[in-house]
């Protein structure tokens, strides 16, 4: 049987070390099959964000085109209606969800320093009509992340953020967003510093989850240390035990090692044992791990991927496992890892030249699989990679 190189260079890593990817980025080539579709060329964008906000079964693109710019691309055929031409600066992360409970989806835009959070409420005619934008918080500054989740079990969606910049009010810190009975009303969100000065080191993303099993949501955050962290106290992955009441501070508990550039983290039962596990990339620096509960064990899934500073924890097959995808602006490329149930991964390659600053796992094309929806820094586009399992199963009929 004749071996790829990359075939080759897998057998090598997975029986004589922990994985380990041994073809230069410029040899590596993408899988047949996944086809990259252009959204959007022109800037470079930070975060972007799907869902129907035209409410016709069709799914859109929301992002950040830079210069103060938010735009709405129109699926399929991606016709640009501009949200948004002056909210003074980039939004560097985003949400999307039902913030003012009217059954339709809003927009959620998170500015980096000075910080800044806004929702934009989607009108009766989103394509006409403004959307309105919104204060949520204007205290927290270094918001790198922003992530959605029910922290107090009210039933109603709150907002996580990291404020990263040693700045005060809250330097250092953490904090979750409430969103007052009525959103649409001028009543402020209510902020709750959960993580008070204890999480330094410039802080990145979040990841919202029950960690310890006690049911009550947990959040995970890391932070990439480097030569701008005048603390010299990141490099780092940790996670934040929510108590009996979230509105008060949560307990920190470090993970092992030090990650230099450490950006991603999220929560998921990782080999099956019904123990939640934290998978991980460092975003300004190399690789994609995951750490084994109880104890934390750390096992490397790539240990060559430069600067894969966005990640998505999901069961992107279809199998009933966890897998994770990411797409690397060192490396260049957009891949995913396919996880055999046990915590074993294989990488896929879908797509190479491609930056990226933010994905999302997303079925953009209504056909029942997962896609992956990139937002492209450096390579000034939005683009999507086509998953071809659905078509590959037609055509097994």
């Amino acid at each position: 049987m004749k071996l790829s190189a990359f075939t080759v260079a897998l057998f090598v890593a997975t029986n004589f070390a922990a994985p380990h990817f041994l073809i230069a980025d410029d040899e590596l080539q993408a899988e047949p099959g996944w086809v990259k579709h252009v959204i959007w060329e022109g800037g470079a964008c930070t975060t972007a964000v799907a869902a129907d906000y035209t409410r016709d079964g069709v799914v859109d693109v929301i992002a950040d085109t830079g210069k103060g710019i938010t735009r709405l691309f129109v699926g399929p055929d991606w016709k640009e209606v501009k949200l948004d031409t002056n909210h003074g600066g980039r939004y560097i992360h985003s949400e999307t969800y039902d913030v003012d409970g009217d059954g339709d989806e809003d927009y959620i835009g998170a500015r980096y320093n000075p910080g800044l959070i806004m929702w934009y409420e989607q009108p009766d005619k989103p394509l006409t009509e403004k959307w309105t934008r919104r204060l949520i918080d204007d205290q927290v500054h270094g918001i790198h992340g922003i992530i959605k989740g029910d922290v107090d079990n009210d039933g109603r969606i709150d907002l996580l953020a990291t404020s990263a910049q040693p700045a005060d009010p809250f330097p250092d810190s953490l904090a979750w967003l409430s969103p007052p009975k009525n959103p649409r009303s001028s009543d402020p969100w209510q902020r709750h510093i959960f993580a008070d000065r204890d999480a330094p080191g410039l802080s990145h993303y979040l990841g919202f989850g029950d960690i310890n099993g006690d049911g009550r949501p947990d959040a995970v955050s890391g932070a990439k240390g480097g030569p701008t962290d005048k603390s010299g106290m990141g490099e780092w992955f940790s996670w934040w035990e929510a108590p009996t009441d979230p509105k008060q501070v949560w307990k920190k508990h470090e993970l092992p090692g030090v990650h230099p550039g450490a950006t991603n983290i999220h929560p998921g039962d990782i080999n099956g044992d019904g123990k939640v596990d934290l998978l991980a990339s460092r975003g300004h620096g190399n690789g994609v791990i995951w750490f084994e509960a109880p104890d934390w064990k750390i096992h490397t899934i790539d240990a060559e991927i430069q600067e894969p500073h966005c990640l998505q924890v999901v069961d992107i097959d279809g199998d009933g496992d966890l897998d994770a995808a990411t797409c690397a602006y060192g490396s260049k490329i957009c891949a995913w890892y396919e996880n055999d149930g046990g915590g074993k991964f294989v990488r896929h390659i879908v797509g190479t030249n491609q930056e990226a600053y933010d994905i999302r796992v997303v079925d953009l094309d209504a056909d029942g699989d997962n896609d992956f929806l990139v937002a492209g820094r450096q390579s000034n586009n939005v683009v999507w990679y086509q998953n071809p399992a659905k078509k590959d199963e037609k055509n097994d009929d």
